[in-house]
């Protein structure tokens, strides 16, 4: 029978871990992830549980406070910074975040005993939740110590003893370990969305034309993307906006990103052709210089046809979605004419130009695939929903016609979303 409860007991506590660190890991929300992982234990190990973390500067932060009986903690009213960490241990929880413990604490102090700011707070809270004993276990990481785990229970016939010590570091190796993984996976996104938003170019300011873009990076994926856009004015005065994506999620991907968007600049300075012709030598020096990579492009001129008259478009498409024309009526339309081959397929492909007439105050889209593809749906009707969407915001300003669109169909998309807007506005009276 004692073999029996002993294999039982590394059952359950073999449990405990796996469900608390599946629980942390199901999400890549540090904080969300920690108070899932308190659920766990405060369902099945202790009545309360909290998560204090420091971060770089070593300022110390209660993260998580969870109750097994929500209605017992106040509103926000015990999470948030907490007094610094002294030098020496003064405490409990000092001793923790120096990599000590776990511990056990099983006589409670009142707070008027403490011996620093600190070490009051955690006894305040001990007080003010009846916690009649705990555990604190450091979230010791492979570099450093990240935080602590205090769990505590308020029935003082059932209380924590030193039996309960080494299954608390098997549990708090598990969960600092990926408390570790996770902030290196938002320390890395945060890095790659800095460096994919550097790559990005300031709008040009031209009379009579807006310009507005944005771009969100990828939800799912910590890594740069291929998704970018540019818009410029040429030397003899058009105005150019292109938009594309180079294939993959990767720091390739945005280096073949830049590669493009770079080469592709100098073509149409240099050149000033059609768009069609300005694909076809984008697409020779892409097979020269950035071998292997494939990717998609829109290229733009939008020029006046004459003094006082309409804007015109001239486009062409290597690959790309086509770009939405909507009017102030909200009538929509595909500019699906000047389609070509992807960049990085055939170098001789003859690139065709298109040229669409813009109505006043029309706006053209270019965007991204993440805008509309989603995961079991067809495209086409990604792509007439982005029309209904684009028709009842036919008339908001620019910026809120984009912010619109992103909140609409960006949510749930886990891919990156770059878009690009145009709006001509003739003078009154025109």
């Amino acid at each position: 029978m004692g073999d029996d409860r002993g294999d039982k007991a590394l059952l359950d506590r073999l449990t405990l871990l796996a469900d608390a660190q599946a629980a942390l890991a199901s999400t890549l929300d540090l904080l969300e992830g920690l108070r899932r992982a308190c659920r766990v234990l405060t369902g099945r190990l202790g009545d309360w549980c909290t998560v204090d973390l420091l971060d770089e500067g070593g300022r110390l932060e209660r993260a998580v406070v969870v109750h097994r009986t929500p209605e017992a903690l106040a509103p926000r009213g015990y999470e948030g910074p907490l007094p610094p960490v002294p030098e020496e241990d003064g405490g409990p929880l000092p001793r923790v975040l120096r990599g000590a413990g776990p511990l056990l604490l099983a006589d409670m102090l009142p707070p008027s005993q403490a011996e620093n700011a600190l070490h009051a707070r955690q006894l305040e809270l001990f007080e003010q939740l009846g916690a009649r004993s705990a555990v604190i276990a450091p979230l010791r990481s492979r570099r450093e110590v990240l935080g602590a785990l205090t769990v505590a229970r308020t029935d003082a016939d059932h209380p924590f003893t030193e039996d309960d010590l080494p299954p608390m570091e098997d549990l708090v190796r598990g969960l600092a370990l990926q408390v570790d993984n996770t902030r290196l996976y938002e320390q890395t996104r945060h890095i790659a969305e800095r460096f994919q938003r550097a790559l990005l170019p300031e709008l040009p300011q031209v009379r009579d034309l807006q310009i507005t873009a944005r771009y969100t990076p990828a939800q799912a994926i910590a890594q740069v993307g291929g998704d970018w856009y540019d818009a410029f004015v040429l030397p003899q005065g058009d105005t150019v906006l292109a938009i594309g994506d180079v294939t993959g999620h990767d720091l390739q991907a945005a280096v073949a990103m830049s590669a493009l968007r770079n080469m592709l600049r100098g073509i149409a300075v240099d050149r000033q052709e059609p768009p069609g012709e300005v694909l076809r030598r984008l697409d020779i020096a892409s097979h020269t210089l950035i071998q292997g990579a494939t990717a998609t492009c829109i290229y733009c001129l939008v020029k006046h046809r004459a003094e006082q008259g309409p804007w015109v478009l001239h486009h062409s498409s290597a690959g790309h979605l086509p770009p939405l024309l909507t009017t102030t009526a909200g009538d929509t339309r595909y500019l699906e004419t000047g389609a070509g081959l992807l960049i990085g397929m055939d170098p001789e492909h003859r690139r065709p130009t298109a040229v669409d007439e813009l109505p006043g105050n029309s706006t053209v889209l270019l965007y991204t695939d993440g805008l509309i593809e989603r995961r079991g749906e067809s495209l086409d009707h990604g792509l007439t929903r982005l029309r209904q969407h684009t028709a009842a915001l036919a008339r908001e300003p620019l910026d809120v016609f984009c912010d619109e669109l992103l909140r609409g169909l960006g949510a749930d998309s886990t891919d990156d979303i770059a878009l690009l807007a145009l709006r001509p506005t003739p003078p009154a009276g025109t």
